[in-house]
């Protein structure tokens, strides 16, 4: 990986955090809360300019960035403080962090769809076949599916978009599941289709068809695909907590970097280098999102969580109670993003 890649990764990677600091940055200043400083990065002020009452800060690490509000995480007799707005207007503030990532998450669809020149449907318009003989090499032909099915669900899983396709057929355990499609504008439950290419033994034994861009079809593919990808992510998060990945499935800032480095790196052209980057970007972006809606502690979803039990007991939970438990949190966050960190550092050491 050259150091192209690598400052191609770190602006990639800053610009997805500072964009979420920025949601709460905007939404604060909407609702009228004091904000004292906005800053690009950690660690060591390189360059900073006052602006009316906001501190704009360069610092030196490119690995995050923060808004930090009057009132945020102390006491404040600043009418203008964080903790003096009412409840709503606070929510408002946590939760924009997450979804200005989603938003960002489904631009970003947007974008790479339009680099790529077509919109992918999940209809299937033929089979794979031997490129000598003609002949199909396609099992699910034979067990079932026919070009102009509409594929709906995949064993039970509602399917928005291709990646559906894709993620299903790659974690299934079974090459055999019941398919509901849609033939000839009726649903069809077909209960065995067996997904093989008898040539490759690959399960991908098809292909979709491709429709021209037009405005509304770029617009719901990146909305279905934007779903779709937070459903992977939550699935992915499910399947952490029940034990199927483990601690060393784990990456960090360091692994994200390296990974999107290696992901602009991928094709031959730039605007292959760039769909790939991009590609990654909107996972990631709408991961960030979605994991700061979790309620743990220091994360946004937990600051969330005494928001809402604050509107409906009409009191704030004592400032000092929920201090220490996002000061725990925070410290086993950083404990957790340390130990993550050495793992994917000894994995760049040993590549």
């Amino acid at each position: 990986m050259g150091i192209g890649s690598i400052l191609i990764a770190v602006v990639v990677f800053l610009a997805i955090v500072v964009f979420h600091e920025f949601g709460h940055f905007i939404v604060a200043k909407l609702c009228g809360i004091k904000v004292n400083e906005f800053s690009v990065g950690m660690g060591p002020v390189l360059l900073k300019k006052k602006g009316k009452e906001t501190q704009y800060s360069l610092r030196l690490f490119p690995i995050g960035g923060f808004c930090a509000m009057e009132g945020e995480d102390a006491e404040s007799s600043d009418p203008r403080s964080f903790g003096s707005r009412p409840v709503w207007s606070r929510i408002a503030v946590v939760v924009a962090g997450a979804a200005m990532n989603l938003i960002l998450g489904f631009l970003i669809i947007i974008v790479t769809t339009l680099l790529y020149g077509d919109v992918t449907t999940v209809q299937i318009a033929g089979f794979s076949s031997d490129v000598e003989t003609g002949q199909s090499t396609s099992t699910s032909e034979t067990t079932g599916l026919q070009a102009g099915d509409t594929i709906l669900s995949l064993d039970g899983m509602h399917i928005f978009t291709d990646t559906d396709i894709s993620y299903k057929l790659q974690t299934a355990e079974s090459d055999t599941m019941e398919v509901v499609v849609r033939r000839d504008g009726k649903k069809v439950t077909l209960p065995a289709v067996t997904f093989h290419n008898t040539n490759t033994n690959a399960r991908f034994d098809f292909y979709v068809k491709a429709e021209d861009l037009s405005f509304w079809g770029v617009v719901k593919y990146g909305f279905l695909n934007a779903i779709s990808t937070g459903r992977l992510i939550w699935s992915s998060l499910i399947d952490l907590l029940t034990g199927k990945y483990g601690f060393q499935d784990m990456s960090g800032p360091v692994g994200i970097v390296s990974t999107i480095g290696e992901a602009a790196s991928y094709g031959e052209t730039f605007r292959q280098h760039l769909i790939s980057v991009l590609s990654l970007a909107s996972f990631i972006t709408i991961n960030v999102g979605i994991f700061n809606l979790l309620p743990i502690p220091a994360l946004d979803g937990a600051r969330l969580i005494f928001l809402l039990v604050e509107a409906v007991r009409r009191k704030p939970v004592k400032p000092e109670y929920e201090g220490m438990v996002h000061f725990i949190g925070m410290a086993l966050l950083m404990l957790l993003m340390l130990a993550v960190t050495f793992q994917d550092i000894t994995r760049l050491i040993q590549k």
